[in-house]
């Protein structure tokens, strides 16, 4: 039988969450404010519906959503919106024993995202692809995500016809897809070992589909053109499945609070730095330090940076950062550093930065959780935040990004080389 229950608040995932009779009831799609019609499956809510509309709601434009797992805010308002991202990481910061003020949410969406995962599957005889149904592995077969730039408009047909020409492997497929200056990249994953007729067909298909390159499993099957994106000043051709910032927007915006974050450093260490998206940018005023443990990532930036006339040098490193931090010693003589880790965070460096010398510290990172915990290791080591900013770069998901800035009140003695 149906309950009514009235939401309260908004949870970590979107959705409205009501003091049900037997603890707190997640209840999706509905806002604060709403009352749901929710049938109890199990230990979930299921809605039925729903009595009105709060304010803050408004109509989704996508017309997969609610089917497609990908986004799930498109019905809540801006103020609404701009609250709950930033009070996802107020409240990380808080459990973590930090309070600190964090600043309004920046948008960094602008013309869309760049880069997109397709899932392939058979159904009903056919290939079909698109992306995994919310709380579920079923597939939503998708024409074109509204969400990403124009460039990848012809992702979802591009990755259909691939997926059909592997159809007789039997195997789900995963097709990544990113936008290139020189067209689109695509990295087809899951199918198993290929015997060289299916690789030559493949590689014909490339040509005639016009990408700029075709790899499997990162392994470059054919690259007709070039896939190579602006970084700041620089140009990068992207290594097969490199890391890139999911929109040219939320880079700019993160690179523009890092390099407000490193104002009048001369010397600066950039860890888990990638193909340098802060590096390219801090170098025309700074000498750098670049280390990452992906070796192609560390030399596409070389590349692109001896291309770039005026640029400071930067050294690149190839370092395990979770297993080999750099240690006191290896950061002395620097004035800030860059940690810019994916989502597990960097515990074991954020600990050798805290025993260092070093006097100012720009976290980027894209997990509210883990950036806390960090946070509260520089902060028992006499680091106070200066400024933290969330990033809103994959705008409608349940995600965030954060650029902290944090200097330390009390200058340790520096480690002599």
């Amino acid at each position: 039988m149906a309950e009514r229950l009235l939401a309260t608040r908004l949870g970590g995932g979107g959705d409205g969450i009501a003091d049900g009779p037997d603890g707190p009831a997640h209840l999706s799609g509905i806002l604060p404010g709403e009352t749901a019609l929710a049938e109890r499956d199990g230990r979930t809510w299921r809605v039925v519906g729903r009595d009105g509309a709060a304010p803050d709601r408004i109509d989704p434009f996508c017309p997969y959503y609610g089917r497609c797992g990908g986004c799930v805010a498109q019905h809540v308002g801006p103020d609404l919106y701009g609250a709950w991202k930033r009070d996802k990481v107020e409240t990380a910061l808080r459990r973590a024993g930090r309070a600190v003020a964090v600043e309004p949410l920046r948008d960094g969406h602008g013309a869309g995202r760049r880069r997109v995962t397709f899932h392939a599957r058979e159904i009903d005889g056919a290939v079909r692809v698109g992306f995994m149904a919310a709380g579920s592995h079923d597939l939503v077969p998708i024409e074109r995500c509204p969400i990403t730039v124009d460039a990848l408009a012809p992702a979802a047909p591009v990755a259909e016809r691939l997926a059909t020409l592997l159809r007789s492997s039997g195997k789900p497929i995963d097709i990544a897809v990113t936008a290139t200056d020189g067209g689109l990249d695509v990295d087809l994953r899951g199918t198993g070992p290929l015997s060289e007729s299916r690789r030559q067909i493949l590689i014909g298909e490339a040509g005639r589909l016009g990408l700029a390159r075709l790899t499997l499993h990162g392994e470059v099957l054919v690259a007709p053109g070039e896939p190579a994106v602006a970084v700041g000043p620089g140009r990068v051709i992207l290594p097969p499945g490199s890391f890139l910032q999911a929109t040219a927007a939320g880079e700019t915006v993160l690179a523009g609070l890092v390099e407000e974050g490193c104002a009048g450093a001369k010397r600066i260490a950039d860890l888990f730095c990638g193909v340098g998206p802060f590096a390219l940018r801090l170098a025309a005023r700074a000498e750098i330090l670049a280390v990452d443990g992906d070796a192609a990532a560390l030399a596409a930036l070389d590349r692109a940076a001896r291309a770039v006339p005026g640029l400071r040098p930067i050294a690149t490193e190839r370092r395990d950062l979770f297993r080999r931090p750099l240690l006191p010693l290896d950061l002395a003589g620097y004035d800030a550093a860059v940690l810019d880790p994916p989502r597990a965070g960097c515990e074991a460096q954020a600990r050798q930065v805290a025993a260092s010398a070093l006097g100012r510290v720009v976290m980027v990172s894209c997990d509210p959780g883990t950036f806390a915990r960090d946070v509260a290791i520089l902060a028992e080591a006499g680091f106070a935040a200066e400024r933290v900013v969330p990033v809103d770069q994959f705008r409608w998901s349940a995600h965030v990004e954060i650029v902290g800035t944090f200097v330390r009140r009390v200058a340790k003695t520096r480690h002599r080389r």
